[in-house]
């Protein structure tokens, strides 16, 4: 039978950035995908990370920029990329507007498997 997702659940990141995830480990239980909502101010980096998931992102509004080891590249409003599990990289928002982005993760967001640097 279909089900209604009703509200997301918010989960905490570093930096500002609001996660309102709709589906995954958190709101619906599912460990196989997520996908969640975010909102990041102008201006907002997180820590570098080396996921244990892949991340497909679709953004909305604003500009994400994503760090990689061979450089950066951004990502404007209409496009969308493609960051795959064991990658090293870091998303932040270079414009004052901030972003309103989509990511879907397989398998599902999950903080410890998001593998945030430390230092």
């Amino acid at each position: 039978m279909p089900e209604i997702i009703k509200a997301p659940t918010q989960i905490p990141v570093p930096g500002g950035k609001v996660i309102d995830e709709y589906v995954g480990r958190v709101n619906s239980g599912d460990a196989a995908v997520s996908i969640a909502r975010m909102l990041a101010p102008g201006g907002w980096t997180e820590p570098f990370q080396t996921p244990e998931f892949d991340e497909f992102t679709i953004v909305l509004r604003g500009t994400v920029r994503v760090e990689h080891d061979a450089g950066h590249f951004d990502v404007e409003a209409g496009q969308a990329v493609v960051t795959r599990a064991g990658e090293r990289v870091r998303y932040t928002t270079p414009t004052a507007e901030g972003a309103e982005y989509v990511a879907v993760c397989l398998p599902a967001f999950g903080p410890d498997l998001a593998r945030r640097d430390t230092a």
